[in-house]
């Protein structure tokens, strides 16, 4: 058996790549699904268009390597993480959409754990925040607002999980109802120390037991898939997208750190096998569970950082497609002190400020689009710096280097801006399918495909490390600036 696959299911699109021994991938597959955005705020998915779509590219990707099932090793599973579908047991249909990670209509039911006391018990068992963002308020809501939900659900006639488990359920029809704990642990449900589903958190979100999949480890062998395309092979890893990336990055050792440039960043630490909670509001998570060891982390979300990008195209106009940015911003030799504070939605990470909005500031008759343009690269690195100074804070952990993936890290003078802003080196994996190569990885070792994480790591190459080239006192300087252009953003409405 030569080959892994890996099924990616993102936010926008499924993809399905087959993986050899040596970590290369041989053939991606990929299909854009629908977007539903029913009321403003409000996001949704079709759970039965998501799987259409994952077991048609997972087929395709099999096809375009030319190898057959046999060929096949195991499946190994990641997703978008904290979108939550319920559906029932005997039909396997959904009750209704899938509600998506990015959706906010559960924002009231938050304001009121809030105003019920809930945050210490939330966070000292979840290591979460109260917010919209993960699954457990919006089951609450499906069950609540579906006519017959609740009952249905209490009568143990309907199932729930986020996509790694709807996907499972399907490929195994219906024989296996699992999620792995990297997933367990967004929902607010999960007791992270305790590693199982927790009965007060149950309670506090009005969500039944019986409804719940098995939380298992990210790497063993769940079942084998039975539909026809995928027959026989055992699925034999899960890990959230995030978690993905760390593990594929080969963050395997505490203390070191990946940031994912996408829309937004996401930024981990693995923190080894005890938990650290933060005092710099960033949120504590399982990072994985492979041979054994149950895997911690530090992480924190910046909500604007390629999208910034795409403002600049879409919302501005000043470049046509996005690559143009780099050149536009290199035109000149710094922003010329513009400070640019994307603050679109808020900010994440480690602020939390859902009232602050954008602000450019320190604009003069001689400013021009490039010192925007470079000003918008600098709001990326800067927000990203502001994560990791939170982490070497909360971890007291001096960071040795930051492991870069994502769309945004193709962009040299972004990269080097980070390694200055940081002062340590960023470092681009050769690979940039870090997210499904994590869960390649973690089904692999299941199947002693891989003997261990060490014969994994000799795989990881970088493609170009980035050295800081300011020192400590432009560097205090640079960030003093975007302190204070933070401040006339914050609580702006």
């Amino acid at each position: 058996m030569k080959y892994l696959l890996a099924l990616d299911q993102g936010t926008t699109s499924s993809r399905a790549l087959v993986i050899d021994n040596s970590g290369k991938v041989i053939a991606v597959a990929q299909k854009e699904f629908t977007q539903f955005f029913p009321q403003p705020g409000w996001v949704e998915h079709d759970p039965n268009e998501i799987w259409m779509s994952q077991r048609g590219v997972a087929a395709d990707a099999i096809i375009r390597a030319n190898i057959k099932l046999a060929d096949i090793a195991a499946i190994g599973i990641t997703n978008q993480r904290e979108t939550a579908v319920v559906w029932d047991r005997k039909t396997g249909e959904p009750i209704f959409h899938a509600i998506v990670w990015q959706d906010r209509r559960t924002a009231p039911i938050c304001d009121q754990m809030r105003a019920d006391g809930l945050e210490e018990l939330i966070d000292s068992r979840t290591g979460l925040v109260i917010d919209a963002y993960f699954s457990g308020t919006k089951v609450r809501w499906l069950l609540d607002n579906v006519p017959g939900a609740r009952a249905r659900a209490e009568r143990g006639e309907l199932a729930f999980g986020t996509i790694d488990s709807w996907l499972i359920w399907k490929l195994t029809e219906g024989k296996v109802h699992v999620t792995d704990e990297t997933n367990a642990s967004r929902t607010m449900l999960f007791n992270i120390h305790r590693r199982d589903w927790d009965d007060d958190l149950l309670k506090a979100l009005h969500v039944p037991r019986s409804i719940l999949p098995a939380a298992k480890s990210s790497s063993e062998v769940y079942g084998e898939a039975t539909v026809d395309a995928l027959n026989g092979i055992p699925i034999a890893g899960i890990a959230g997208d995030q978690q993905a990336a760390l593990f594929g990055q080969m963050c395997s050792k505490p203390g070191m750190v990946k940031n994912t440039y996408g829309t937004g960043s996401f930024m981990l630490m693995n923190t080894g096998t005890e938990p650290i909670a933060s005092k710099n509001k960033l949120i504590t998570t399982i990072a994985w569970r492979q041979g054994g060891k149950t895997y911690y982390a530090l992480e924190g979300s910046v909500f604007i950082t390629g999208a910034v990008v795409q403002w600049l195209r879409d919302g501005l106009g000043i470049i046509k497609t996005s690559p143009e940015v780099e050149p536009l911003a290199a035109s000149v030799e710094d922003a010329g002190g513009v400070l640019f504070v994307p603050a679109f939605v808020g900010l994440g990470a480690p602020h939390w400020d859902a009232y602050a909005r954008g602000a450019i500031v320190g604009l003069t008759r001689g400013s021009t689009a490039a010192h925007i343009a470079r000003a918008a690269l600098d709001s990326i690195a800067f927000q990203v710096t502001d994560v990791l100074t939170a982490m070497e804070a909360d971890s007291g952990i001096k960071v040795a280097e930051l492991r870069v993936d994502g769309g945004a890290c193709a962009n040299n003078l972004l990269m080097q801006t980070q390694a200055d802003l940081l002062g340590v080196p960023v470092v681009r994996a050769s690979n940039p399918e870090t997210t499904a190569m994590g869960a390649a990885y973690l089904a692999g070792l299941a199947v002693d495909y891989y003997k261990s994480t060490e014969e994994i790591s000799s795989q990881w190459g970088s493609d170009r490390t980035f050295e800081p080239k300011i020192g400590s006192d432009q560097r205090q300087s640079l960030r003093a600036g975007w302190n204070k252009a933070l401040d006339r953003a914050k609580a702006w409405v």
